[in-house]
C-alpha cells in the first residue's frame, strides 16, 4: 500500500508550516508540492488538492471559498480558515463534542474550530447541551492569546526591535464584536445570540487562557454542579482536563477553558 498523499494548501503561512514541520517528522505520508508559479493559480492548487487523500487549506477565507467548488467530493478537506465553520455540509472539527467524532471519521469536509472560538465553545457547549445554561443566555468572554495567532506580520512586530511600546502589555482588539469567531460560538454551543467577546493579545509567542463568569444564582445551579457536569461531560477524553473547582493553578489544557495555541 502506497504512503497517504498529503497536500498543505498555504503552506508559506504560519499555520501552514506549523503543520507542514509536523508532517515532515512522519515518513508514512507523501507531501505533495506545488510550484512557486502556480501558488495563486487556483485551478492548478486544485488539480494538485484532487491528487491528495487529504489536504490543508490554511488561506484566506476568500481564497478557501474559492478553490473548494473545483474538488472532488472525495477529497478529504480539513479548512484552517473562518470560511466554512457554519457552512451546511461540513463537519466541525471538534470530535470531543458530544455526536461529533463518529462523523468525524468518515468525514470529507472539516472546518477546524477557532483558537478563542475552542476556548469558548468547550465549556460553554456541554452546559447548553445539559440546559445548565439556556439557550437564550447572553454570555461574556475574555480570552487571552499569544502573538503568534496574529501570523507572520504579527510575529514580526513582536519579535522586532521594540519601538512600539503598547506591545509590553496586554491589548485588548475586535472591540466592535465583529470578531470572525463569533459565528461560530453561537451556532456550536447552541447559543441564540453571541458572547460578548473581548480577545487580548499579550507579549508571549503562544498559549491562551478563555475566561466565562457565569452567575450560578441566576442559573439556579452550584459552581460545584458546574464543575462535576463539566467533569462527567469529557470524562475519557485525553485531550481534556476538567481539573477540580477552585484548583486551576496547574499548567497545560484544562477546563474551565481548553487551552490553544494562539490565533
Amino acid at each position: 500500500m502506497g504512503k497517504y498523499k498529503i497536500f498543505v494548501d498555504g503552506s508559506s503561512g504560519t499555520t501552514g508550516l506549523r503543520i507542514a514541520d509536523r508532517l515532515a517528522e512522519r515518513d508514512e505520508f507523501e507531501i505533495l508540492k506545488i510550484s512557486e508559479a502556480d501558488r495563486k493559480d487556483v485551478r492548478a492548487r486544485a488539480a494538485v488538492i484532487n491528487e491528495s487523500d487529504l489536504s490543508f487549506l490554511c488561506l484566506p477565507d476568500d481564497a478557501a471559498r474559492e478553490v473548494v467548488p473545483l474538488l472532488r467530493d472525495d477529497v478529504r478537506i480539513l479548512d484552517t480558515s473562518t470560511a466554512h465553520r457554519t457552512a451546511p455540509g461540513w463537519v466541525y472539527g471538534l470530535p470531543e463534542l458530544h455526536g461529533t467524532r463518529e462523523p468525524l471519521k468518515t468525514a470529507t469536509r472539516v472546518a477546524v474550530p477557532g483558537c478563542h472560538a475552542t476556548g469558548f465553545i468547550a465549556p460553554v457547549a456541554p452546559l447548553v447541551e445539559l440546559g445548565i445554561i439556556p439557550k437564550a443566555a447572553h454570555l461574556n468572554v475574555t480570552s487571552l492569546t499569544g502573538y503568534s495567532g496574529g501570523g507572520k506580520k504579527m510575529i514580526a512586530e513582536y519579535e522586532a526591535e521594540r519601538t512600539n511600546k503598547a506591545l509590553n502589555a496586554p491589548r485588548p482588539y475586535g472591540l466592535a464584536l465583529h470578531h470572525k469567531h463569533l459565528p461560530e460560538m453561537a451556532a456550536v454551543t447552541g447559543l441564540d445570540t453571541a458572547p460578548n467577546f473581548v480577545p487580548v493579545v499579550a507579549d508571549y509567542y503562544a498559549g491562551m487562557e478563555t475566561m466565562i463568569p457565569l452567575d450560578v444564582t441566576a442559573l439556579g445551579v452550584s459552581a460545584p454542579q458546574v464543575a462535576s457536569a463539566l467533569a462527567e461531560y469529557y470524562a475519557g477524553q485525553p485531550m481534556v482536563k476538567v481539573h477540580p473547582l477552585c484548583e486551576g493553578r496547574g499548567h497545560g489544557r484544562r477546563l474551565f477553558g481548553r487551552q490553544q495555541a494562539g490565533g
